[in-house]
């Protein structure tokens, strides 16, 4: 009888102490984490940030995964162009420091810091999608990307293989958004080590432009109005002379437009095309959607109501396939167990003060959409507005993934705002941006630098080129369409106050009501870039020379 109470005890303590080590494993089993970016899928273009397009309800997809985390209502982008953004991203550093400054910049392996931490924490590490950083994506374990750019239909995209980089390839068919949901798919069902907690970064091109979007949503919003910007067509104050030039000289050059006003490059140049249309609506007929026989009022509202819904028809197509992904993530069990980060990799000037296209400071590009759901650790329904921008990503997902950021990363891991919904003790309270480039690609945005607080938002317009193009010795890119590297544009500072002027239509720099405010930023500016190494000095001399002269304009 003994012997029998012996052996019954033992195998009572047995299944206690394996139904421990179960609890143990799960308790401290990894979290999968998915980073899914959109290029240029800009805050305006959600539902969950209430702005002028929420009510045509475009993502009711993300919603839902955003409403079941955190929301954060003031995350931007440090540089709004996609090759440095994403350098920031995968680097945790800035754009002086990672080197990429504009889109011929590279991060060639041995920099590629994000992927690298993650593979050290046992996580397996993948990229599919648009990469857009040139070099090989060689430090995950795997990849499927698009070459540059990549297509809209029928995309080809890199693979692994027995050629060197770039050259293995593969051929898809379709809509570019579909045919990289349906690789990540692959990839997270057969091709991943299900013994390793997974690293992936899910990267959609759309809705870059030209909004070449997927034909089953040619009739989407066909005979929907889009609501319209008021700074569309009345501009206010907003701008100085470093964007609009001497007595207005320079409005038909800089920043490219939604209507005529920009003679080199306006949105009704290429969406009144063919070319751009066809694949997506071959009903489209080009002569017979826009008439020159209008006002030019006429024109820039027909054409802001075509680039609106393809831009949204593009949105469409990512919110779709996100779900899809979320629908097999629940299937296979991976739901809940999955950080599942949204974000675009900048904002986007949807019409507002009659630009297209990013690169701007001003909020509808460099504001970025960003949300986050976990339930273990995130509350559904959390939403806050602390100051985070796109270089504090990496260091927050590897913090996520139970690493310490590398000490060459610049950025700040917000975890604990993840967690909380509360910003912890000496949490920054301002943003630095720069835009390095300088009337590139005829979007035609002067070069600029500022600083963002919640409530207060200081620019300062430099006007040159980083590449000093007046040296006889320098060289620079001279081949690359729509250029003008050379075109010095006047130096001006702009400040607004966002808490009385959301949509930035007053630049009140000059307002003596605000001329303490403006000091204290300009310290603060000062001190941030410094801190980052973001000053111009002996490296940029004749950037230097501007600053100097117009500092205290």
């Amino acid at each position: 009888m003994f012997k029998k109470l012996f052996c019954f005890s033992i195998f009572i303590a047995t299944i206690i102490s394996c139904s421990e080590k179960e609890k143990i494993a799960i308790e401290t089993k990894k979290p999968n984490i998915i980073y899914i970016m959109a290029d240029d899928h800009t805050s305006q273009a959600f539902g969950i940030y209430n702005s002028r397009l929420a009510s045509l309800n475009p993502t009711p997809n993300l919603d839902k995964i955003a409403n079941e985390g955190i929301i954060f209502d003031n995350c931007f982008v440090t540089n709004s162009i996609c090759t440095p953004s994403r350098a920031t991203m995968i680097t945790g550093q800035y754009s002086q420091a990672n080197g990429v400054l504009d889109l011929e910049g590279h991060i060639p392996p041995e920099r590629q810091y994000l992927p690298q931490e993650m593979k050290k924490l046992g996580y397996e590490a993948a990229v599919v999608g648009k990469w857009h950083l040139e070099d090989e994506p060689a430090t995950f374990d795997y990849y499927a990307v698009l070459p540059g750019q990549g297509k809209y239909h029928n995309p080809e995209f890199i693979v692994q293989g027995d050629q060197e980089w770039p050259k293995n390839r593969i051929q898809t068919k379709g809509h570019s958004s579909d045919n990289i949901t349906d690789l990540t798919i692959a990839w997270l069902k057969d091709k991943r080590n299900k013994d390793k907690p997974f690293f992936l970064m899910h990267h959609y091109k759309a809705p870059h432009d030209d909004f070449e979007y997927a034909p089953r949503y040619k009739d989407y919003l066909k005979n929907t109005y889009i609501p319209e910007p008021a700074s569309l067509y009345e501009n206010g104050n907003n701008g100085s002379i470093a964007t609009r030039g001497a007595n207005d000289s320079l409005l038909r050059v800089v920043g490219s437009s939604v209507s005529k006003r920009n003679i080199v490059r306006s949105m009704g140049m290429r969406i009144w095309s063919d070319e751009y249309t066809k694949i997506s609506n071959p009903e489209f007929d080009a002569a017979k959607s826009i008439s020159l026989d209008i006002t030019d009022k006429e024109y820039t509202h027909k054409t802001y109501q075509e680039y609106l819904k393809r831009y949204l028809r593009c949105v469409k197509g990512v919110d779709d396939n996100v779900a899809r992904l979320v629908k097999f993530l629940k299937e296979e069990g991976l739901y809940d167990n999955t950080i599942i980060v949204y974000t675009g990799d900048q904002g986007f000037m949807l019409g507002e003060h009659d630009y297209i296209d990013k690169r701007w400071m001003y909020e509808e590009s460099m504001r970025m959409p960003f949300f986050v759901r976990y339930p273990e650790k995130i509350k559904a329904g959390t939403r806050t507005d602390a100051i985070i921008n796109n270089a504090d990503f990496a260091p927050t997902l590897i913090d996520l993934a139970g690493g310490t950021a590398p000490e060459q990363m610049q950025g700040n891991s917000f975890k604990t705002i993840l967690e909380t919904g509360k910003e912890p003790k000496g949490w920054q309270q301002s943003t630095y941006y720069r835009y390095w480039m300088h009337m590139a690609h005829a979007h035609a945005n002067p070069a600029h630098f500022g600083i963002r607080t919640k409530q207060y938002k200081l620019i300062f317009f430099y006007g040159k080129y980083w590449v000093d193009t007046k040296d006889p010795n320098a060289t620079w890119n001279k081949k690359s369409w729509g250029n003008k590297f050379d075109m010095d544009t006047p130096a001006a500072w702009e400040f607004y106050d966002l808490s009385k002027d959301p949509k930035e239509m007053n630049n009140a720099y000059n307002d003596p009501a605000y001329k303490d405010i403006i000091k204290e930023l300009k310290k603060q500016l000062k001190t941030k870039r410094k801190s980052l190494n973001e000053e111009d000095g002996s490296k940029f001399p004749h950037i230097q020379k501007v600053i100097d002269e117009h500092w205290n304009d």
